[in-house]
């Protein structure tokens, strides 16, 4: 017997010998610990800091505060009522009025009938409570003095609500039936939209995966525009084809545009090319041996759709319809251009938080909204965990067979979606060159100059592009590092599970709720990042954060398909990590690393809903700027602002194209070898 076999002999059993972690192993813990703090800073505190503001509660407690009044000569009597006794003798404010925000303010002269800010009488004020808290002006006063007034300088007084813990905030939304209808609108419309969308997508992505019909190419390009706008462009083009003004507004037979049809019809634009890629992918993996023996067995092409096709793509069909409902439900730049006065959510949200300044319902509201967006993604994920491979090493790839009627058909349906995808961006074209818009319509570059008009002019549009260069920048290196570390760190396996349940959260947040939670984390005066407030800073932070999921999740799928003998290679000749990372990993990895950056370019140039709280007079955004100028009533050059950032994304995406082609032929020789 050796010494190393008696050692281990010695060992209690289940024990094994642990070894001792190398450099690049603390390393790579040490690096995956920084990003996930980053996500936490930047994800878990915020969303932890709006929900305890859902729980705040602000009211005027009138009973804290005492008041004296002098006869005319300023001599006091010694008389003293409370506010509660004097509101109740004046019936000032109704209780309902009590209930306020955190920056709620009341004036107290309304206790006062015959207050007079030039009258001789004299006025004494004082919190009976510690807790008790009133304005003189400028000045706060929160001890138990009396202060004494004269009549000009008490007009000035205002009281300051007194804060609580509790459910009272939601009581209020849920008892309040124009705040509750809210949520049945919004899962209407998201229900409706879905189905339209994921209907139509199908059939898209079915003509031009299973059948052999002509001009695939340019209809697969069509599809994807509209993810290169922001998503109040469709509603700015619905209301010049059917608002009140509208080309063909008699093509709706007397109903509105502004409501729920405009809103299922916008949903359905920018939503479409998202439904389409997931259906694509799942109808572009097929074996056609099945299809082989459903025709052995004389099955109808009918009974073949619905016995064969259909079950091999059901994951990806329910895929596709909570990523809609998903992006629907949690829209806002939609519903607030074309919604008139149907409520939903996230329009409840914008119109608490800048309307009334009630951050406390609107972070209600946010709690309300969070919860149908994470249980939709809870449901697809664990939807995707039971999908299984519908091809194995034995299976033959389907090739679609000619049939001239079919091939016909599906090349006018696709026909008639590319001309809707098309027509509205040519109607908002259009409408960005129209002088004025229906009374002359001679064409004109005014409605470009944005400089004229509110919205931020087009410092606004070189802010977007600023932010999204160095979005695409900064959240490519991160979020592709950060995957680097989950994917190939040795064990750490609590930590690396950890890591991936950080990286999903984002997808399920909403834009809107993450942009308000950022107001109540990094606004707060105590946060020592508070400095970034209202910088780009915060904006590329959020923005990252808002996206990571996606990237994160393509960064992965990439990174899965290299083997860990890399590593083991790297180890046995002693070569650093990062050597290896950046020598072969990212090269190898090249094609997946520009993927995400323009994802993240693109994304960066058209969200609305994550930064709309966050923008300052400094960082406006062209998105922002569409989204002011259309409230201004500037609705044209809105359209021409829309247009601004197509055509900019356009650009990158050919740009990425270009720069795609010329660096991979030169770093992915490799695999023609």
């Amino acid at each position: 017997m050796t010494l190393a076999s008696s050692h281990t002999s010695e060992l209690p059993p289940g024990k094994d010998i642990k070894g001792k972690l190398s450099r690049d192993d603390l390393m790579m813990r040490g690096g995956m610990i920084i990003i996930a703090l980053y996500l936490v800073i930047t994800l878990a505190f915020p969303l932890f800091s709006m929900l305890s503001k859902s729980f705040s509660t602000y009211r005027f407690e009138l009973s804290q505060y005492e008041f004296q009044v002098s006869d005319e000569a300023g001599v006091f009597d010694g008389s003293v009522l409370t506010g509660a006794a004097l509101n109740a003798q004046t019936e000032a404010y109704a209780d309902s009025d009590l209930s306020t925000g955190a920056d709620g303010r009341l004036g107290v002269t309304a206790f006062f009938p015959e207050f007079s800010f030039r009258s001789p009488v004299m006025y004494q004020i004082r919190n009976v409570a510690e807790n008790g808290r009133f304005l003189v002006g400028s000045t706060l006063y929160d001890d138990t003095a009396w202060q004494t007034l004269d009549s000009n300088t008490f007009r000035r007084v205002q009281l300051r609500p007194t804060k609580s813990t509790g459910v009272d905030n939601f009581i209020s939304y849920f008892s309040t039936p124009a705040l509750f209808n809210s949520i049945k609108n919004s899962l209407w419309i998201a229900v409706l939209s879905t189905v339209v969308t994921v209907s139509l997508a199908f059939w898209f992505a079915y003509a031009l995966n299973r059948s052999c019909m002509r001009f695939k190419g340019f209809f697969r390009l069509i599809a994807m525009a509209p993810i290169l706008v922001p998503s109040l462009l469709p509603g700015i083009a619905l209301v010049y084809l059917f608002g009140n003004q509208g080309m063909i507004k008699e093509l709706l037979f007397g109903a509105s545009i502004y409501g729920p049809i405009g809103i299922v019809i916008g949903s359905v634009f920018f939503t479409f090319p998202h439904a389409f890629i997931i259906i694509s992918a799942a109808l572009a993996i097929s074996d056609a041996r099945l299809y082989e023996a459903a025709t052995s067995l004389r099955a109808t092409p009918w009974r073949t759709f619905w016995t064969v096709t259909v079950p091999g793509v059901r994951y990806g069909l329910i895929s596709a319809a909570f990523v809609v409902f998903n992006l629907v439900i949690t829209d806002f730049g939609l519903p607030k251009v074309i919604g008139g006065q149907f409520n939903v959510l996230a329009v409840d949200i914008y119109k608490q938080v800048i309307g009334q300044q009630n951050f406390e319902m609107g972070a209600v509201v946010s709690v309300v909204l969070v919860v149908p967006a994470i249980l939709a993604f809870a449901i697809d994920r664990m939807v995707q965990s039971k999908q299984v491979a519908l091809l194995s090493a034995r299976s033959v790839p389907y090739q679609p067979t000619p049939n001239a009627a079919a091939d016909r058909g599906f090349l006018i349906y696709c026909s008639l979606v590319a001309l809707f995808i098309l027509g509205m961006l040519a109607v908002c074209q259009f409408a960005a060159l129209v002088k004025f818009w229906p009374y002359d319509l001679s064409l004109s570059l005014n409605n470009y100059q944005f400089d004229k008009m509110d919205g931020g002019g087009w410092a606004s549009y070189f802010n977007s592009i600023k932010l999204a260069l160095l979005t695409a920048i900064c959240g490519t290196s991160v979020v592709f590092f950060g995957a680097y570390l989950v994917e190939k760190s040795n064990g750490f396996g609590a930590g690396r599970a950890v890591f991936q349940m950080f990286a999903m959260l984002p997808m399920a947040i909403p834009g809107m709720v993450l942009g308000l939670a950022y107001i109540f984390f990094f606004n707060n005066p105590d946060n020592p990042l508070n400095a970034i407030y209202g910088t780009m800073t915060i904006l590329v932070i959020c923005t990252v954060t808002h996206f990571y999921t996606v990237s994160h999740l393509t960064a992965m799928t990439s990174l899965k398909q290299m083997d860990r003998e890399f590593e083991s290679v790297s180890a046995s000749l002693k070569q650093p990590t990062l050597k290896l990372f950046a020598r072969v990993t990212v090269p190898v990895s090249l094609p997946t690393v520009l993927d995400i950056s323009i994802y993240l370019f693109v994304n960066a140039m058209t969200t609305v809903s994550a930064v709309v709280f966050l923008y300052s007079p400094k960082t406006t955004l062209a998105s922002i700027a569409v989204l002011n100028m259309d409230d201004a009533g500037d609705i044209a050059p809105a359209a021409a602002m829309g247009m601004m950032i197509f055509y900019t994304n356009a650009a990158a995406r050919i740009i990425h194209l270009i720069a795609s082609r010329g660096i991979l032929r030169r770093t992915q020789a490799w695999r023609t070898r």
